[in-house]
């Protein structure tokens, strides 16, 4: 039984809290300093709340939810809290719950490349599993070590690989979720064609945990590239990476794996932290690309990378690149890419922006949003980086959280989101909405759109269980 005290510790009803413990156990059932000691990820405020439970099941998470329902307690899911919205910001008064525990494999089917995962289980963890038969789940993150299946379905991540393999959205076969009741929503199809009635788990896939809690995912696999080949182009204009990244798509041998652009702010905090550099190729590039190719073998590929550079040279005689003839080359390359860690050591809480734009339309975005970002605040030197192959474009900037007054910050989305959606592309691209961008939904979407989720939120949550003052507000 959990002390009487502990409900003006944890401000949530010592029942509750004996409930939740019958269903758990004590020692998976964290209050007060207990979780304090948890990692709390990306945001301090995801440990709002005094409380978090650590199920092992789909039916401790059906339990719990019906004893919060019973008690009037809402509830707030998180899974690796890498998510940079406030999509696991908890509060005194809720319960968080974590699917720390949910983290078996429960099978891999090689022949049909498919896996089926508890939401625990991190990407990391299911990559290492899934390339023991030469497969991999076709997405990859740089928070692959900490991001978890469930999370990634949950906010309906993207990744380097979206402009091949889609995203989550488009990896998930089936799933189990509980939904705001405490039932099970159980359908874990394994099979890519099925008709059979409304495909509800996309009601889950990028819901943020507002509409039911993902326990179990069926996940489709994809073949690993036997060999890689991975170069770095330093170009003069974002035209000569679109056009590398076009190359790249039509290689004769192999396929491309990924493009991902570096502008030269962001390069060179990378370059210079890691202390990279290369004969002959120069620190101030304006756009600098990581491409990557995959195929059967190593020799065609860096032909393949040969010939993508000949090409672009005819039309910029002044590029450069550099190919990677190792492994450890290669891994260097993607740290000048995937460190973004250094941008939040160098200024806290930095304001982070995902917009997905057009392809046709990325050049003059960013020709247009640099010089009136400065507008706003002379100091603003954005760091700048992305998916150039599906227009995926990441804007952080170079300054602390605690230094952008309200007024600026608004001024800075207007800059960034302004006729994004009109022009068919999307202020939030794989952040997803949380906590902090519930306004921007509010501002951009389509109104019938924006109605539709307040409508699906009320008849499924009516009581406002589930991850409450996320997306929708």
């Amino acid at each position: 039984m959990i002390d009487q005290n502990a409900h003006s510790t944890t401000d949530l009803p010592t029942a509750f809290l004996n409930e939740i413990d019958q269903i758990i156990g004590r020692s998976n059932l964290k209050q007060g300093d207990a979780v304090a000691n948890l990692d709390y990820g990306i945001t301090a405020a995801n440990f709002g709340a005094t409380a978090v439970a650590f199920p092992s099941s789909t039916q401790d998470v059906a339990a719990i939810i019906k004893s919060a329902v019973a008690h009037g307690i809402s509830v707030v899911p998180q899974g690796g809290r890498t998510g940079l919205v406030g999509g696991s910001v908890s509060a005194p008064g809720q319960i968080v719950l974590s699917t720390a525990r949910l983290n078996g494999i429960v099978e891999i089917y090689p022949d049909e490349r498919v896996a089926v995962v508890e939401a625990g289980v991190t990407l990391q963890a299911l990559q290492h599993v899934a390339s023991a038969h030469s497969l991999e789940p076709g997405i990859d993150l740089p928070s692959r070590g900490s991001a978890t299946i469930g999370g990634m379905v949950s906010t309906n991540a993207g990744g380097i690989s979206a402009f091949r393999y889609g995203v989550m959205r488009h990896r998930v076969l089936g799933l189990e979720a509980v939904l705001p009741d405490g039932s099970i929503f159980s359908d874990l199809t394994r099979v890519v064609k099925n008709a059979a009635g409304y495909d509800l788990k996309h009601l889950f896939i990028g819901a943020e945990g507002t509409l039911g809690i993902v326990t179990k995912v069926a996940i489709e696999l994809e073949p690993v590239s036997a060999a890689t080949a991975t170069a770095l182009f330093g170009l003069p204009t974002v035209e000569a990476a679109l056009e590398a990244t076009r190359l790249g798509l039509t290689v004769q041998y192999g396929h491309m794996r990924a493009a991902e652009a570096i502008w030269n702010s962001f390069f060179s905090l990378t370059a210079g932290e890691h202390r990279w550099s290369a004969t002959d190729y120069a620190s101030n590039y304006p756009v600098n690309l990581v491409l990557s190719l995959g195929g059967g073998a190593e020799e065609p590929l860096q032909m393949e990378l040969g010939r993508i550079y000949e090409e672009l040279s005819e039309n910029y005689p002044d590029m450069a690149a550099v190919v990677a003839t190792s492994q450890a080359q290669e891994a260097a390359l993607w740290r000048l890419r995937e460190d973004t860690d250094l941008i939040y050591r160098r200024h806290p809480s930095a304001p982070s922006f995902d917009v997905s734009v057009p392809l046709s339309q990325i050049e003059a975005y960013v020709a247009r949003c640099l010089p009136e970002l400065r507008s706003i605040d002379p100091i603003f030197d954005p760091y700048l980086f992305g998916h150039i192959a599906d227009g995926n474009l990441h804007i952080v900037l170079n300054a602390a959280g605690t230094d952008l007054a309200p007024e600026k910050a608004a001024a800075v989305e207007s800059v960034l989101y302004r006729d994004l959606r009109q022009s068919g592309g999307s202020f939030s691209a794989e952040h997803g909405i949380g906590s902090k961008r519930i306004h921007s939904l509010r501002e951009t979407a389509d109104p019938v759109k924006f109605a539709l989720m307040t409508q699906i939120k009320s008849a499924m949550d009516g009581a406002r269980t589930l991850n409450p003052g996320k997306v929708i507000g």
